[in-house]
């Protein structure tokens, strides 16, 4: 539906009718509600607001809607959130995707996710070389490593 259509359904039919007429379509497409949308369905004007930006989003995406769904698992898996695994895993199957695909993504995340982990981690122990304020812990085993590794 095209973001102006969806507009006037909301007006036509007040926000807390637009709201569960969308949470049961979402319900009827990928077999379940997030839980997100469930905990914002509480308030009406919140939960159709993120629809009608997520919408706006993908309905203007020039990527497929199956590699969507695949990108979504993917931070969904680098991000740790199982549901959002489960649900975009379904979302991206009902797309055309394949246990394959799937499988590649999850494993650049993971690959992405543990570089994010290393490199914030390497940059706080580089930040914290001066032996000023460092000491001890930037020695490791009698070599001292971190910017200032020449004294």
């Amino acid at each position: 539906m095209e973001f102006n259509d969806s507009l006037r359904e909301i007006l036509k039919r007040g926000p807390e009718k637009a709201s569960e007429d969308w949470m049961k379509s979402i319900g009827e497409e990928y077999g379940t509600v997030p839980l997100i949308f469930k905990r914002m369905s509480e308030r009406p004007e919140v939960l159709l607001s993120h629809l009608l930006y997520k919408g706006a989003v993908a309905e203007t995406s020039s990527i497929d809607p199956k590699y969507v769904e695949l990108i979504s698992l993917a931070v969904g898996a680098a991000l740790k959130c199982n549901h959002c695994v489960e649900y975009h895993m379904k979302a991206a199957l009902k797309k055309g995707a394949t246990r394959e695909e799937i499988l590649e993504v999850v494993l650049i995340a993971g690959s992405l996710a543990n570089a994010a982990v290393l490199a914030d981690a390497y940059r706080v122990v580089d930040s914290n070389s001066d032996t000023s304020t460092c000491g001890a812990s930037c020695d490791l085993r009698g070599v001292r490593f971190g910017a200032n590794t020449e004294e």
